[in-house]
């Protein structure tokens, strides 16, 4: 096999040990403090905050734009329906505009 395909079997596993090794270390806990949950339940906005924020800060308004759009409209539709939105969005915003 090329080297491609051993890096992508070797992240997929590393990947595959995270999650479950943070599955089994939760196991042994038994019930966990509701404080804990909350934090765990936290972590994939904080994951696509970090994401999303050079972005924001880096490129120009009309992306500020677009992502302040898809914050606004994924509190009440579905993740598809935001980013669909924000994309139409951002590229008016870019050809129409000129932002």
């Amino acid at each position: 096999m090329t080297n491609i395909i051993w890096l992508i079997l070797a992240c997929a596993g590393v990947t595959y040990l995270t999650r479950s090794g943070g599955h089994l270390i939760i196991a042994q806990f038994g019930e966990i403090h509701h404080r804990l949950r909350a934090a765990l339940a936290a972590v994939p906005t904080a994951v696509l905050t970090a994401l999303v924020a050079p972005s924001f800060v880096t490129h120009g308004i009309a992306e500020g734009i677009a992502l302040c759009a898809a914050a606004i409209i994924a509190m009440r539709f579905s993740i598809i329906i935001s980013t669909f939105a924000s994309l139409l969005l951002l590229v008016g915003l870019r050809s129409v505009v000129g932002l």
